[in-house]
């Protein structure tokens, strides 16, 4: 989604722009995200608005169920509705990634299947050699490869340095013609250190997420799908509610998401010719509910900048970074502190969540339970 967002609006602004994904085609799948705050407002700028709104999901309830499926927490959308004025979508990630893609696609250059091996930056350029393919010179390299980016890797240094782990790793995958179906509604279901969550797509999909505890970075694969269905499964089965459904649908899944719940913590963002955008520099992690929202925001930003400086990437780069990464600590401050809420690692945390938004509900208090979450605190600047 950054790297489409960003390439719109360079082209928009006057550059020739390559866009590198190393999938051999658009990528599906992917948990459901709630879409508000500075990236509604990108999408609206970017005239996108209609058609993702064709993907709304419309949800209406966040309702948390016990072993039985009974309701025992939960609040109506309408506050949260209320918190973004009516601008916020609730639509499948790669509805998003399809959308912002079937933007630029006709604009830019694209090469699928392929990954950037190596960066030589020198003043006249950066030289750029690639997995498939003649090595190019070009004037700027953006990375927007995600959590695990390689473009970070080559000119920062090894992911370890700055990656946070926070102890949690999420999964998500898509199951067709399941029995359960509640239209307009998040399912929650929660145990000690593992939470399963269930919205309804279509007639067809049902999408899940997944998110459990664990406070080793190595403890799951994170290219091996067959590892992490076991993993998935040791870890669930004999669980409420429908796990076991859930886990024969996980069996038969193609499109399943696996990785660790981490953010992207980094003294700068560039250096030379190289920028990062996206999680590849300030990943918030999922707990955070504004990634790519955020990402949104820093593709404009930096394109915007780039423009204002007429190309001096110099001060394009410090200006874009100037203007986020008050923004950016905020949030992935804010997500670490929520972690304990969002999945409790005990029964008594359980309990506790879940009677807090019980107690907030009942007081009318939902909005100042996740207004602060909610709001980003600063607006975004106008460019021709």
């Amino acid at each position: 989604m950054a790297g489409s967002c960003l390439a719109w609006w360079l082209d928009g602004c006057g550059y020739a722009v390559t866009l590198v994904e190393q999938a051999p085609e658009p990528r599906t799948g992917g948990y459901v995200i709630d879409f508000w705050g500075l990236g509604y407002d990108v999408a609206e700028k970017m005239g996108v608005l209609d058609e993702l709104r064709r993907h709304d999901l419309h949800v209406q309830e966040f309702r948390i169920v016990d072993r039985r499926g009974r309701r025992i927490s939960g609040f109506n959308q309408g506050a949260v509705q209320e918190l973004t004025k009516g601008r916020g979508l609730s639509l499948p990630r790669s509805a998003l990634a399809s959308t912002l893609y079937d933007a630029v696609k006709d604009r830019v250059n694209v090469r699928f299947g392929n990954s950037v091996t190596g960066l030589d930056d020198s003043p006249s350029g950066i030289h750029v050699t690639f997995r498939e393919g003649e090595p190019q010179t070009f004037d700027l390299v953006i990375g927007a490869d995600g959590l695990h980016s390689a473009v970070r890797r080559l000119c920062f240094g090894e992911e370890a340095r700055f990656e946070r782990f926070l102890g949690y790793y999420v999964a998500a995958f898509t199951a067709h013609g399941y029995g359960f179906r509640d239209p307009h509604a998040y399912v929650t279901f929660g145990e000690p250190g593992r939470q399963i969550w269930r919205i309804t797509v279509d007639e067809d999909s049902t999408v899940f997420m997944l998110v459990f505890a664990d406070p080793d970075p190595h403890a799951a694969p994170i290219h091996d799908s067959s590892r992490q269905k076991e993993i998935l499964t040791r870890l669930y089965s004999g669980g409420g509610w429908e796990t076991e459904p859930m886990l024969h649908a996980l069996q038969r899944s193609t499109d399943l998401y696996f990785d660790r719940v981490s953010q992207i913590v980094m003294p700068s963002w560039t250096r030379g010719r190289v920028g990062l955008i996206g999680d590849a520099c300030a990943c918030p992690s999922l707990l955070a509910g504004e990634g790519s929202s955020m990402a949104m925001a820093e593709a404009y930003t930096l394109a915007g900048e780039l423009d204002v400086a007429q190309g001096n990437h110099t001060s394009a780069f410090e200006m874009y970074e100037q203007r986020l990464r008050p923004y950016v600590e905020r949030k992935q401050k804010g997500a670490r502190g929520f972690a304990a809420s969002f999945v409790p690692r005990s029964a008594y945390g359980l309990w506790m969540r879940n009677a807090t938004i019980n107690v907030a509900n009942r007081l009318g208090l939902i909005r100042l339970l996740f207004g602060a979450q909610m709001s980003s605190g600063i607006e975004l600047p106008t460019y021709r």
